[in-house]
């Protein structure tokens, strides 16, 4: 059996972006990962699954029909595209039920080249919930993104430093951080609070908050969801 883990970024989205795979075989596991200049998160998830695929074929060995291969990834996006929405795309000649060309049609067309004659199990991990393949791909891709060396393995799995790269499990309380930040920027603001210059001031909209801080380097703002929540920054912001 062969697991592939993948992430994809991008910064700003679109914007400069990254991907990250971790192919892992049985003895050798292979690190990559790319940049692009102008792309998005979408783009970046497909190309890290594609890449990941080839690379399990090319350079850890032919996979044998029977062989199956499990790919972790945290986009609910790729994993219903190639298994579901694909299908339908094909049929209408790569069109949507709104008649509007389907997005990123040259990179599904490359998985699904890639896909081919395997068997594949595609499978969700949450994103930044401690899963150590998905968190090391998520590293690979923002320095990638970025600009900065991942400094990529590839070779012996004996000696690869990760050796719990095959556990999918969730660290509880990154878990809980995630969910605490979803409800937060769901939440309705009590507040805006920004900093410029070493001051720190409160606005009631954000229209207020972005008249001040739009444009400006070195500002810092933040929403806060209730008075002792705007205490809190406020705190922070004055360190």
């Amino acid at each position: 059996m062969i697991t592939i883990f993948t992430d994809g970024s991008s910064r700003g989205n679109p914007g400069p972006g990254g991907w990250g795979s971790v192919v892992v075989s049985d003895t050798e596991v292979a690190e990559l990962g790319g940049y692009e200049s102008d792309t998005t998160n979408n783009r970046m998830e497909i190309m890290a699954a594609i890449m990941g695929l080839r690379k399990a074929s090319e350079s850890i060995g032919e996979i044998p029909n029977s062989s199956e291969i499990i790919v972790y990834t945290d986009s609910m996006y790729l994993i219903n595209g190639i298994t579901k929405w694909v299908k339908g795309w094909q049929a209408k000649g790569w069109v949507t039920m709104q008649k509007q060309p389907v997005v990123n049609r040259d990179l599904w067309e490359q998985l699904i080249a890639a896909t081919a004659g395997n068997k594949i199990s595609w499978k969700q991990v949450g994103g930044h919930v401690g899963t150590v393949g998905n968190e090391r791909c998520d590293e690979i891709a923002t320095k990638f993104a970025d600009k900065e060396d991942a400094n990529l393995f590839v070779g012996a799995r004996a000696e690869y430093s990760i050796k719990n790269i095959l556990e999918i499990s969730v660290d509880h309380e990154a878990a809980a951080k995630k969910t605490a930040s979803k409800e937060r920027s769901s939440a309705k603001a009590y507040s805006y609070v920004s900093r410029m210059d070493g001051i720190v001031q409160t606005h009631r909209t954000w229209a207020e908050c972005e008249a001040r801080v739009k444009g400006k380097s070195g500002t810092r703002f933040k929403k806060s969801i209730s008075p002792s929540n705007e205490q809190e920054i406020i705190a922070d912001f004055k360190k």
